[in-house]
């Protein structure tokens, strides 16, 4: 396990244990694209808000436009882009999905980083074709979802088994009308949304599979946040137990435009 893994559970994408399993997975696609183009990628963050996900793209050098409606955030994402010296390869622009093409060229885009973002659109299935739109031929897609079958299990587990109940059999995976997110997906569900976009999923796997679950004071050392992201990574890949990661809060999934 890295040593920057060791620090803190806070932190950047690079070191936090929410969001390294999937920092991984798209610093290892960046890396791998550019090496194939030979070229900095240019990259869109669609509802990127702040930079936490685009400032560390560009910091390693590559050109990233953050989409988002909210102009604070975007005034936010500047100051952080500043702060980490790489300004001159982050743009900001306000805008969402709907809009999406309206403020950002056709088929230009190398990679779009699409997370937490499909769960609360209008059409999630027309805002994937946008998505698409703006991707150069072999582009590819990060997206990120939340998923139907961690709520239940957390629901389940909180003695509410009437909202797990109904996260389960509902169309939308919510588990009532007081339920913050608009709707959650299966994984079924969104390789089916992507094929109706024109996109190939290449990789597809659950993330924060035990980590929601595990009670804070389980993970105040530094040695047993190593161990719990090394679970949560062997969880997930593992051969003969993947259906493990269809119990991750959000599932990451890698495409590509065909």
């Amino acid at each position: 396990m890295p040593e920057d893994l060791r620090r803190s559970r806070r932190g950047g994408v690079e070191t936090s244990v929410r969001t390294f399993a999937v920092w991984e997975s798209v610093r290892s696609l960046v890396e791998h694209r550019t090496g194939e183009l030979g070229r900095p990628l240019r990259v869109v963050d669609l509802g990127g808000g702040t930079g936490g996900l685009a400032v560390p793209i560009a910091a390693l050098g590559h050109h990233v436009t953050v989409v988002d409606p909210s102009p604070d955030a975007l005034a936010a994402l500047n100051r952080r882009a500043g702060d980490a010296g790489v300004a001159d390869r982050v743009v900001a622009v306000q805008g969402d999905a709907g809009t999406l093409l309206d403020v950002h060229p056709a088929g230009e885009a190398d990679l779009v980083c699409c997370h937490g973002v499909l769960e609360f659109v209008d059409d999630p299935q027309a805002s994937l074709q946008s998505v698409a739109a703006v991707l150069a031929d072999g582009g590819h897609l990060s997206l990120l979802v939340a998923q139907r079958l961690a709520v239940v299990m957390a629901k389940a587990l909180a003695g509410q088994f009437a909202q797990a109940r109904h996260a389960l059999t509902s169309a939308d995976g919510r588990w009532g009308a007081t339920d913050p997110l608009p709707r959650r997906f299966d994984a079924g569900g969104v390789e089916e949304l992507l094929r109706g976009a024109g996109m190939e999923v290449q990789d597809s796997h659950g993330v924060r599979i035990f980590s929601d679950l595990v009670p804070a004071a389980f993970t105040d050392s530094d040695a047993d946040r190593t161990a719990l992201l090394e679970l949560e990574q062997a969880a997930a890949r593992h051969p003969d137990f993947g259906f493990l990661g269809q119990l991750g809060a959000t599932l990451h999934v890698l495409a590509r435009k065909a």
